[in-house]
Protein backbone atom coordinates (compact mmCIF):
# COMPACT_ATOMS: atom_id res chain seq x y z
CA UNK A 1 0.00 0.00 0.00
CA UNK A 2 1.58 3.49 -0.38
CA UNK A 3 1.64 5.94 1.96
CA UNK A 4 1.53 9.59 1.50
CA UNK A 5 1.98 13.00 3.40
CA UNK A 6 -0.12 15.79 2.65
CA UNK A 7 -0.80 19.40 3.92
CA UNK A 8 -4.30 20.79 4.21
CA UNK A 9 -8.34 20.22 5.74
CA UNK A 10 -8.79 16.85 6.79
CA UNK A 11 -12.74 17.54 4.82
CA UNK A 12 -10.76 18.82 1.78
CA UNK A 13 -9.38 15.24 1.28
CA UNK A 14 -10.33 13.95 -2.03
CA UNK A 15 -10.39 10.44 -0.48
CA UNK A 16 -12.92 7.95 -1.18
CA UNK A 17 -12.81 7.53 3.24
CA UNK A 18 -11.36 10.22 5.75
CA UNK A 19 -10.86 9.03 9.34
CA UNK A 20 -11.10 11.29 12.48
CA UNK A 21 -11.45 10.70 16.08
CA UNK A 22 -12.94 11.64 18.91
CA UNK A 23 -12.38 11.14 22.91
CA UNK A 24 -14.42 9.20 24.77
CA UNK A 25 -16.99 11.73 27.63
CA UNK A 26 -16.33 14.49 25.11
CA UNK A 27 -19.82 16.23 23.62
CA UNK A 28 -18.44 18.51 21.19
CA UNK A 29 -15.14 17.93 19.02
CA UNK A 30 -12.32 20.04 18.81
CA UNK A 31 -10.02 20.50 16.36
CA UNK A 32 -9.73 18.27 13.04
CA UNK A 33 -13.17 16.47 14.05
CA UNK A 34 -14.88 20.21 15.17
CA UNK A 35 -13.85 21.44 11.70
CA UNK A 36 -15.80 18.82 9.96
CA UNK A 37 -18.45 18.59 11.79
CA UNK A 38 -19.28 22.54 10.73
CA UNK A 39 -18.73 21.45 6.80
CA UNK A 40 -21.08 18.12 7.80
CA UNK A 41 -23.89 20.87 9.86
CA UNK A 42 -23.05 18.85 13.08
CA UNK A 43 -24.29 15.98 12.39
CA UNK A 44 -21.15 14.24 14.66
CA UNK A 45 -22.61 16.62 17.35
CA UNK A 46 -26.08 14.93 16.63
CA UNK A 47 -24.71 11.25 17.03
CA UNK A 48 -22.90 12.33 20.32
CA UNK A 49 -26.25 13.67 21.55
CA UNK A 50 -28.43 10.64 20.43
CA UNK A 51 -25.96 8.65 22.38
CA UNK A 52 -25.04 6.59 19.32
CA UNK A 53 -21.60 7.85 19.05
CA UNK A 54 -19.44 7.66 22.36
CA UNK A 55 -15.67 7.58 21.58
CA UNK A 56 -15.06 4.66 23.07
CA UNK A 57 -11.96 2.59 22.27
CA UNK A 58 -12.10 1.62 18.59
CA UNK A 59 -15.87 2.03 17.74
CA UNK A 60 -16.73 3.40 14.34
CA UNK A 61 -19.68 5.17 13.12
CA UNK A 62 -19.59 5.91 9.77
CA UNK A 63 -21.28 9.14 7.83
CA UNK A 64 -22.68 9.75 4.10
CA UNK A 65 -21.38 13.47 3.35
CA UNK A 66 -23.84 13.26 0.25
CA UNK A 67 -21.36 15.92 -1.47
CA UNK A 68 -20.68 18.17 1.14
CA UNK A 69 -17.05 17.44 1.10
CA UNK A 70 -14.93 15.34 -1.31
CA UNK A 71 -14.72 12.00 0.07
CA UNK A 72 -17.84 9.57 -0.23
CA UNK A 73 -17.27 8.43 3.41
CA UNK A 74 -16.61 9.95 6.98
CA UNK A 75 -15.18 7.61 9.79
CA UNK A 76 -15.20 8.81 13.31
CA UNK A 77 -12.95 6.41 15.40
CA UNK A 78 -12.99 6.25 18.98
CA UNK A 79 -9.79 7.23 21.05
CA UNK A 80 -11.02 6.13 24.39
CA UNK A 81 -10.89 7.97 27.54
CA UNK A 82 -8.12 10.88 27.14
CA UNK A 83 -6.07 9.53 29.90
CA UNK A 84 -5.81 6.10 28.70
CA UNK A 85 -4.32 7.13 25.28
CA UNK A 86 -0.94 5.86 24.88
CA UNK A 87 0.37 5.15 21.10
CA UNK A 88 -1.12 1.86 20.97
CA UNK A 89 -4.72 3.39 21.50
CA UNK A 90 -3.50 5.18 18.76
CA UNK A 91 -2.63 2.42 16.75
CA UNK A 92 -5.48 0.26 17.60
CA UNK A 93 -8.54 2.99 16.33
CA UNK A 94 -6.61 3.35 13.26
CA UNK A 95 -6.94 -0.20 12.58
CA UNK A 96 -10.64 -0.37 13.52
CA UNK A 97 -10.80 2.69 11.15
CA UNK A 98 -8.94 1.21 8.15
CA UNK A 99 -11.34 -2.25 8.22
CA UNK A 100 -14.29 -0.13 8.48
CA UNK A 101 -13.02 1.74 5.34
CA UNK A 102 -12.57 -1.66 3.62
CA UNK A 103 -15.88 -2.77 4.15
CA UNK A 104 -17.06 0.12 2.61
CA UNK A 105 -15.44 -0.45 -0.47
CA UNK A 106 -12.84 2.86 0.10
CA UNK A 107 -9.71 2.24 -2.14
CA UNK A 108 -7.93 5.46 -0.57
CA UNK A 109 -8.27 6.30 2.47
CA UNK A 110 -7.04 9.50 4.40
CA UNK A 111 -6.89 10.39 8.14
CA UNK A 112 -5.14 12.97 10.68
CA UNK A 113 -2.40 11.72 13.26
CA UNK A 114 -4.96 10.41 15.99
CA UNK A 115 -3.54 11.87 19.18
CA UNK A 116 -1.16 14.22 17.79
CA UNK A 117 -3.25 17.26 19.00
CA UNK A 118 -5.08 17.67 22.22
CA UNK A 119 -4.14 13.98 23.09
CA UNK A 120 -0.16 15.67 23.72
CA UNK A 121 1.45 12.95 21.76
CA UNK A 122 4.40 13.28 19.85
CA UNK A 123 3.74 14.34 16.60
CA UNK A 124 6.35 11.94 14.73
CA UNK A 125 5.56 9.12 16.79
CA UNK A 126 1.78 9.56 16.36
CA UNK A 127 1.87 9.88 12.90
CA UNK A 128 4.17 6.52 12.88
CA UNK A 129 1.19 4.58 15.27
CA UNK A 130 -1.51 5.51 12.45
CA UNK A 131 0.40 3.90 9.73
CA UNK A 132 1.60 1.03 11.68
CA UNK A 133 -2.11 0.51 12.72
CA UNK A 134 -3.44 0.99 9.23
CA UNK A 135 -1.02 -1.61 7.46
CA UNK A 136 -1.42 -4.15 10.22
CA UNK A 137 -4.91 -3.74 10.38
CA UNK A 138 -5.37 -4.38 6.66
CA UNK A 139 -3.18 -6.89 6.76
CA UNK A 140 -4.36 -10.26 4.55
CA UNK A 141 -2.18 -12.97 4.10
CA UNK A 142 -2.79 -14.10 0.63
CA UNK A 143 -3.30 -17.80 0.75
CA UNK A 144 -3.25 -20.05 -2.56
CA UNK A 145 -7.18 -20.36 -3.81
CA UNK A 146 -8.45 -22.09 -7.14
CA UNK A 147 -12.05 -20.57 -6.80
CA UNK A 148 -10.93 -17.07 -5.19
CA UNK A 149 -13.61 -14.48 -6.45
CA UNK A 150 -10.78 -11.00 -6.60
CA UNK A 151 -13.60 -8.32 -6.54
CA UNK A 152 -14.64 -9.65 -3.41
CA UNK A 153 -11.38 -8.73 -2.20
CA UNK A 154 -11.65 -4.83 -1.10
CA UNK A 155 -8.25 -3.18 -0.83
CA UNK A 156 -7.48 -0.03 0.18
CA UNK A 157 -4.68 0.95 -2.30
CA UNK A 158 -3.26 4.22 -0.76
CA UNK A 159 -3.06 5.67 2.65
CA UNK A 160 -2.50 9.73 3.32
CA UNK A 161 -1.61 11.16 6.60
CA UNK A 162 -3.08 15.26 6.16
CA UNK A 163 -1.20 17.64 8.48
CA UNK A 164 -3.08 20.97 8.91
CA UNK A 165 0.06 23.00 10.22
CA UNK A 166 2.48 22.68 7.66
CA UNK A 167 5.02 23.61 10.21
CA UNK A 168 4.80 20.49 11.48
CA UNK A 169 4.76 18.58 7.93
CA UNK A 170 8.80 17.04 8.78
CA UNK A 171 7.59 15.31 11.75
CA UNK A 172 4.47 13.78 10.44
CA UNK A 173 6.69 12.75 7.26
CA UNK A 174 9.59 11.16 9.69
CA UNK A 175 6.99 9.01 11.61
CA UNK A 176 5.15 7.57 8.52
CA UNK A 177 8.01 6.75 6.94
CA UNK A 178 9.11 4.64 10.02
CA UNK A 179 5.50 3.26 10.26
CA UNK A 180 5.71 2.18 6.84
CA UNK A 181 8.48 0.18 7.27
CA UNK A 182 7.80 -1.09 10.63
CA UNK A 183 4.66 -2.27 9.80
CA UNK A 184 5.89 -3.73 6.00
CA UNK A 185 8.44 -5.72 7.91
CA UNK A 186 5.91 -7.12 10.80
CA UNK A 187 3.66 -8.04 7.56
CA UNK A 188 6.69 -9.54 5.75
CA UNK A 189 7.20 -12.00 8.86
CA UNK A 190 3.54 -12.43 9.19
CA UNK A 191 3.65 -13.99 5.95
CA UNK A 192 6.92 -16.16 6.27
CA UNK A 193 5.10 -17.52 9.68
CA UNK A 194 1.90 -18.10 7.91
CA UNK A 195 3.40 -19.99 4.52
CA UNK A 196 3.24 -24.16 5.12
CA UNK A 197 5.75 -25.95 5.90
CA UNK A 198 6.45 -27.56 2.53
CA UNK A 199 6.80 -24.34 1.38
CA UNK A 200 9.04 -22.40 4.09
CA UNK A 201 11.37 -24.45 4.18
CA UNK A 202 15.00 -24.00 6.07
CA UNK A 203 16.23 -23.81 2.44
CA UNK A 204 13.46 -21.21 1.52
CA UNK A 205 14.06 -19.38 4.93
CA UNK A 206 17.77 -18.79 3.87
CA UNK A 207 16.62 -17.22 0.82
CA UNK A 208 14.75 -14.83 2.77
CA UNK A 209 17.96 -13.51 4.08
CA UNK A 210 19.78 -13.56 0.99
CA UNK A 211 17.19 -11.60 -0.45
CA UNK A 212 17.12 -8.67 2.12
CA UNK A 213 20.99 -8.71 1.88
CA UNK A 214 21.12 -8.14 -1.85
CA UNK A 215 18.19 -5.23 -1.21
CA UNK A 216 20.20 -3.51 1.28
CA UNK A 217 23.50 -4.07 0.62
CA UNK A 218 24.21 -6.76 3.70
CA UNK A 219 26.42 -9.59 3.99
CA UNK A 220 24.34 -12.84 4.15
CA UNK A 221 26.19 -16.17 4.84
CA UNK A 222 24.25 -19.43 4.57
CA UNK A 223 26.05 -22.64 6.30
CA UNK A 224 25.02 -26.09 5.55
CA UNK A 225 24.92 -29.17 7.41
CA UNK A 226 28.88 -29.81 6.72
CA UNK A 227 30.01 -26.65 7.51
CA UNK A 228 27.90 -27.01 10.86
CA UNK A 229 29.97 -29.64 11.53
CA UNK A 230 33.15 -28.38 11.22
CA UNK A 231 31.92 -26.00 13.63
CA UNK A 232 30.43 -28.65 15.88
CA UNK A 233 27.54 -27.32 15.88
CA UNK A 234 26.52 -30.70 17.72
CA UNK A 235 23.20 -29.45 19.36
CA UNK A 236 21.16 -27.95 15.91
CA UNK A 237 22.88 -30.86 13.67
CA UNK A 238 21.07 -33.09 16.98
CA UNK A 239 17.78 -31.57 16.20
CA UNK A 240 17.96 -31.88 12.22
CA UNK A 241 18.62 -35.47 11.93
CA UNK A 242 14.92 -36.79 11.72
CA UNK A 243 14.28 -33.78 8.91
CA UNK A 244 14.64 -34.44 5.03
CA UNK A 245 14.70 -30.91 4.75
CA UNK A 246 18.81 -30.18 5.07
CA UNK A 247 19.14 -27.66 8.05
CA UNK A 248 20.78 -24.26 7.23
CA UNK A 249 22.54 -21.52 9.60
CA UNK A 250 21.91 -18.25 8.88
CA UNK A 251 23.87 -15.33 9.20
CA UNK A 252 22.90 -11.95 7.93
CA UNK A 253 25.25 -8.84 8.21
CA UNK A 254 24.37 -5.55 8.23
CA UNK A 255 27.60 -3.57 8.75
CA UNK A 256 27.73 0.23 7.49
CA UNK A 257 31.20 0.59 8.09
CA UNK A 258 30.61 2.80 11.51
CA UNK A 259 32.39 1.96 14.74
CA UNK A 260 30.58 1.91 17.52
CA UNK A 261 33.97 0.59 19.33
CA UNK A 262 31.45 -1.51 21.52
CA UNK A 263 30.73 -4.89 18.88
CA UNK A 264 27.59 -5.46 17.23
CA UNK A 265 23.75 -5.96 18.19
CA UNK A 266 23.51 -9.42 17.61
CA UNK A 267 20.02 -10.49 17.14
CA UNK A 268 18.97 -14.63 17.32
CA UNK A 269 15.91 -15.48 16.09
CA UNK A 270 14.42 -19.74 16.35
CA UNK A 271 13.93 -21.15 13.05
CA UNK A 272 12.24 -24.34 13.18
CA UNK A 273 10.29 -24.52 10.13
CA UNK A 274 8.29 -27.27 11.47
CA UNK A 275 8.22 -29.00 14.95
CA UNK A 276 6.55 -32.10 15.18
CA UNK A 277 8.03 -33.00 18.67
CA UNK A 278 10.29 -35.63 16.99
CA UNK A 279 10.35 -38.91 18.93
CA UNK A 280 8.48 -36.75 22.44
CA UNK A 281 5.75 -36.53 19.59
CA UNK A 282 2.96 -33.62 20.12
CA UNK A 283 -0.72 -34.34 19.81
CA UNK A 284 -1.90 -34.22 16.65
CA UNK A 285 -4.95 -31.13 17.74
CA UNK A 286 -3.15 -28.27 16.76
CA UNK A 287 -0.11 -29.03 15.14
CA UNK A 288 -1.11 -27.25 12.14
CA UNK A 289 0.11 -24.05 13.95
CA UNK A 290 3.51 -25.63 14.13
CA UNK A 291 4.69 -23.95 11.01
CA UNK A 292 4.54 -21.01 12.95
CA UNK A 293 7.87 -22.43 15.20
CA UNK A 294 10.35 -20.01 12.95
CA UNK A 295 8.47 -16.74 14.35
CA UNK A 296 11.59 -15.67 15.73
CA UNK A 297 13.38 -16.36 12.54
CA UNK A 298 10.81 -14.46 11.25
CA UNK A 299 10.99 -10.96 13.29
CA UNK A 300 14.84 -11.65 13.51
CA UNK A 301 14.87 -11.25 9.55
CA UNK A 302 12.01 -9.02 9.09
CA UNK A 303 13.74 -6.65 11.47
CA UNK A 304 17.07 -6.80 9.63
CA UNK A 305 14.59 -5.90 6.23
CA UNK A 306 13.44 -2.44 8.13
CA UNK A 307 16.96 -1.72 9.77
CA UNK A 308 18.31 -1.66 5.87
CA UNK A 309 15.48 0.29 4.60
CA UNK A 310 15.68 2.93 8.13
CA UNK A 311 19.60 3.43 7.03
CA UNK A 312 20.62 2.30 10.45
CA UNK A 313 24.04 2.89 11.04
CA UNK A 314 24.89 0.90 13.71
CA UNK A 315 26.47 -2.80 13.23
CA UNK A 316 23.75 -5.72 13.49
CA UNK A 317 24.09 -9.03 13.04
CA UNK A 318 21.00 -11.92 12.46
CA UNK A 319 22.16 -15.36 13.39
CA UNK A 320 18.90 -17.98 12.08
CA UNK A 321 19.48 -21.65 13.13
CA UNK A 322 16.59 -23.17 10.81
CA UNK A 323 15.66 -26.82 10.45
CA UNK A 324 12.80 -28.47 10.98
CA UNK A 325 12.30 -31.20 14.10
CA UNK A 326 11.08 -34.46 12.63
CA UNK A 327 10.74 -37.91 13.88
CA UNK A 328 12.34 -39.54 11.06
CA UNK A 329 14.04 -42.98 11.19
CA UNK A 330 17.38 -41.10 12.05
CA UNK A 331 16.18 -38.37 14.55
CA UNK A 332 18.08 -37.93 17.85
CA UNK A 333 16.27 -40.50 20.61
CA UNK A 334 15.22 -39.19 24.36
CA UNK A 335 18.35 -39.59 26.33
CA UNK A 336 20.92 -39.06 23.74
CA UNK A 337 23.76 -36.90 24.70
CA UNK A 338 24.65 -33.95 21.83
CA UNK A 339 27.68 -31.46 22.32
CA UNK A 340 27.15 -27.87 22.07
CA UNK A 341 29.32 -25.58 20.07
CA UNK A 342 31.01 -24.61 23.20
CA UNK A 343 31.65 -27.87 24.20
CA UNK A 344 28.82 -28.34 27.21
CA UNK A 345 27.25 -31.82 26.48
CA UNK A 346 23.32 -31.89 26.95
CA UNK A 347 21.20 -35.13 27.72
CA UNK A 348 18.06 -34.99 25.31
CA UNK A 349 15.77 -35.92 27.78
CA UNK A 350 13.21 -34.29 25.49
CA UNK A 351 13.06 -33.85 21.34
CA UNK A 352 10.03 -31.45 21.55
CA UNK A 353 12.13 -28.83 23.15
CA UNK A 354 14.27 -28.69 20.50
CA UNK A 355 14.35 -25.08 20.28
CA UNK A 356 16.40 -24.57 22.89
CA UNK A 357 19.11 -26.72 21.14
CA UNK A 358 19.26 -24.85 18.07
CA UNK A 359 19.11 -22.03 19.88
CA UNK A 360 22.45 -23.19 22.52
CA UNK A 361 24.60 -23.17 19.21
CA UNK A 362 23.61 -19.98 18.02
CA UNK A 363 23.94 -18.39 20.70
CA UNK A 364 27.29 -19.71 21.25
CA UNK A 365 28.38 -18.47 17.53
CA UNK A 366 27.31 -14.99 18.85
CA UNK A 367 30.00 -15.14 21.08
CA UNK A 368 32.96 -14.80 17.87
CA UNK A 369 31.78 -11.38 17.56
CA UNK A 370 32.35 -9.57 20.85
CA UNK A 371 29.01 -8.26 20.70
CA UNK A 372 27.48 -5.15 22.74
CA UNK A 373 24.49 -6.89 22.84
CA UNK A 374 22.47 -10.00 22.24
CA UNK A 375 18.74 -10.89 22.00
CA UNK A 376 17.50 -13.89 21.24
CA UNK A 377 13.37 -14.68 20.45
CA UNK A 378 12.02 -17.58 20.32
CA UNK A 379 8.44 -19.93 20.66
CA UNK A 380 10.54 -21.46 23.40
CA UNK A 381 7.75 -22.86 25.33
CA UNK A 382 4.11 -22.98 25.81
CA UNK A 383 5.06 -22.61 29.61
CA UNK A 384 5.04 -18.76 29.18
CA UNK A 385 1.36 -18.87 27.98
CA UNK A 386 0.27 -20.69 31.46
CA UNK A 387 2.37 -17.48 33.10
CA UNK A 388 1.48 -14.63 31.36
CA UNK A 389 -1.41 -15.87 29.03
CA UNK A 390 -1.17 -14.56 25.62
CA UNK A 391 -1.27 -10.75 26.50
CA UNK A 392 2.47 -10.37 26.94
CA UNK A 393 5.85 -11.81 26.14
CA UNK A 394 7.86 -13.15 29.11
CA UNK A 395 11.33 -11.51 28.75
CA UNK A 396 14.52 -12.83 30.88
CA UNK A 397 17.56 -10.52 31.01
CA UNK A 398 21.00 -10.28 32.64
CA UNK A 399 21.33 -6.86 32.78
CA UNK A 400 18.86 -4.20 33.88
CA UNK A 401 19.54 -1.51 31.55
CA UNK A 402 18.72 -3.83 28.02
CA UNK A 403 15.69 -4.72 30.09
CA UNK A 404 14.16 -1.70 30.54
CA UNK A 405 15.17 -0.48 26.80
CA UNK A 406 13.27 -3.83 25.67
CA UNK A 407 10.34 -2.66 27.77
CA UNK A 408 10.06 0.63 26.84
CA UNK A 409 10.50 -0.40 23.18
CA UNK A 410 8.06 -2.66 23.46
CA UNK A 411 5.68 -0.33 25.17
CA UNK A 412 5.67 2.02 22.09
CA UNK A 413 5.13 -0.79 19.48
CA UNK A 414 2.25 -2.37 21.25
CA UNK A 415 4.21 -5.29 22.31
CA UNK A 416 3.99 -5.59 25.97
CA UNK A 417 6.67 -6.81 27.78
CA UNK A 418 6.96 -8.72 31.44
CA UNK A 419 10.29 -9.65 33.27
CA UNK A 420 10.39 -12.73 34.28
CA UNK A 421 13.49 -14.41 37.22
CA UNK A 422 16.68 -15.41 35.18
CA UNK A 423 18.05 -17.21 38.47
CA UNK A 424 20.43 -19.90 39.44
CA UNK A 425 17.47 -21.68 41.67
CA UNK A 426 16.46 -22.81 38.07
CA UNK A 427 19.52 -24.93 37.52
CA UNK A 428 18.95 -27.48 39.86
CA UNK A 429 16.13 -28.63 37.88
CA UNK A 430 18.45 -28.69 34.50
CA UNK A 431 21.11 -30.81 36.51
CA UNK A 432 22.20 -34.60 35.11
CA UNK A 433 24.51 -36.92 35.85
CA UNK A 434 24.73 -38.02 32.12
CA UNK A 435 25.77 -34.61 30.83
CA UNK A 436 26.84 -31.24 31.74
CA UNK A 437 23.10 -30.26 31.18
CA UNK A 438 19.74 -31.47 30.23
CA UNK A 439 17.53 -29.53 27.89
CA UNK A 440 14.39 -30.04 30.01
CA UNK A 441 12.94 -29.37 33.61
CA UNK A 442 10.23 -30.39 33.90
CA UNK A 443 6.91 -28.43 33.89
CA UNK A 444 7.22 -26.25 37.26
CA UNK A 445 8.75 -23.33 35.96
CA UNK A 446 9.20 -24.38 32.26
CA UNK A 447 9.84 -21.38 30.78
CA UNK A 448 12.27 -19.88 33.76
CA UNK A 449 14.12 -23.36 33.26
CA UNK A 450 14.17 -23.16 29.36
CA UNK A 451 15.94 -19.35 30.07
CA UNK A 452 18.61 -20.46 32.90
CA UNK A 453 19.09 -23.73 29.61
CA UNK A 454 20.25 -20.60 27.48
CA UNK A 455 21.72 -18.61 29.51
CA UNK A 456 24.61 -21.77 29.73
CA UNK A 457 25.87 -20.87 26.36
CA UNK A 458 26.35 -16.83 26.17
CA UNK A 459 29.06 -16.53 28.08
CA UNK A 460 29.63 -12.68 29.40
CA UNK A 461 27.38 -10.99 27.37
CA UNK A 462 24.65 -8.60 27.89
CA UNK A 463 21.62 -10.36 27.01
CA UNK A 464 17.79 -10.84 26.26
CA UNK A 465 15.76 -13.96 25.67
CA UNK A 466 12.32 -13.11 24.82
CA UNK A 467 9.60 -16.01 24.73
CA UNK A 468 7.30 -15.02 22.22
CA UNK A 469 5.55 -18.60 22.95
CA UNK A 470 2.49 -17.42 23.90
CA UNK A 471 2.09 -14.27 21.47
CA UNK A 472 3.46 -15.25 18.02
CA UNK A 473 0.01 -16.46 16.96
CA UNK A 474 -3.51 -14.97 17.65
CA UNK A 475 -6.97 -17.03 17.01
CA UNK A 476 -10.44 -15.33 16.85
CA UNK A 477 -11.94 -16.31 19.64
CA UNK A 478 -8.88 -14.92 22.00
CA UNK A 479 -11.20 -12.18 22.90
CA UNK A 480 -8.46 -11.41 25.96
CA UNK A 481 -6.03 -9.97 23.73
CA UNK A 482 -8.17 -8.78 20.59
CA UNK A 483 -6.82 -5.69 18.89
CA UNK A 484 -8.05 -4.24 15.39
CA UNK A 485 -4.56 -4.92 13.68
CA UNK A 486 -4.74 -8.65 14.90
CA UNK A 487 -6.28 -11.34 11.94
CA UNK A 488 -5.86 -15.25 12.19
CA UNK A 489 -2.70 -16.27 12.43
CA UNK A 490 0.89 -15.42 13.03
CA UNK A 491 1.14 -11.88 14.79
CA UNK A 492 4.36 -10.81 13.59
CA UNK A 493 5.03 -10.13 17.41
CA UNK A 494 8.87 -9.05 18.23
CA UNK A 495 9.54 -6.89 14.71
CA UNK A 496 8.53 -3.41 16.41
CA UNK A 497 10.57 -4.05 19.49
CA UNK A 498 13.31 -4.53 18.32
CA UNK A 499 13.27 -2.33 15.49
CA UNK A 500 12.55 0.49 18.17
CA UNK A 501 15.63 -1.32 20.62
CA UNK A 502 17.76 -1.27 17.85
CA UNK A 503 17.23 2.48 16.85
CA UNK A 504 17.60 2.92 20.30
CA UNK A 505 20.69 1.98 20.58
CA UNK A 506 21.87 3.38 17.62
CA UNK A 507 20.49 6.53 18.77
CA UNK A 508 23.02 6.34 22.18
CA UNK A 509 19.91 5.32 24.97
CA UNK A 510 21.67 1.67 25.53
CA UNK A 511 24.78 1.15 27.01
CA UNK A 512 26.13 -1.27 28.64
CA UNK A 513 26.53 -1.28 32.50
CA UNK A 514 27.45 -4.74 33.70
Amino acid sequence: MDVYVKPGAIQAADADAIVVNLFEGVLQPRGATGALDQVLDCAIQDMIAAGELRGRLNETVIFHPRGAIPSRHVIVVGLGKPSALCLDSVRQAAAAAARAARKVGARTLASIAHGAGAGGLKVADAAQAVVEGTILGLYRYAAPRGNLDETALHSVESFTLIEFDQSRLPEVEAGARIGHIVAGAACMARDLDNQPSNVMTPTALADVAQAIAADFGMACEVMGAEQMGELKMGALLGVSRGASQPPRFIVLEHNPGVDAGAGPFVLVGKGITFDSGGISIKPSSGMEQMRGDMSGAAAALASMQAIGAIGLRGHVVALVPATENMPGGNAIHPGDVVTAMNGLSIEVVDTDAEGRLVLADALAYAQRYRPAFVVDIATLTGAIATALGHHMTGVYANEDALWSAIQTAGEAAGELMWRMPLDPVFDVQIETPFADVKNYGGSPGGSATGASFLAKFIGDHAWAHLDIGSTDWWEADQVYTKKPYFVRGCTGVGVGTLVGLLRAWEAGHLSRHR
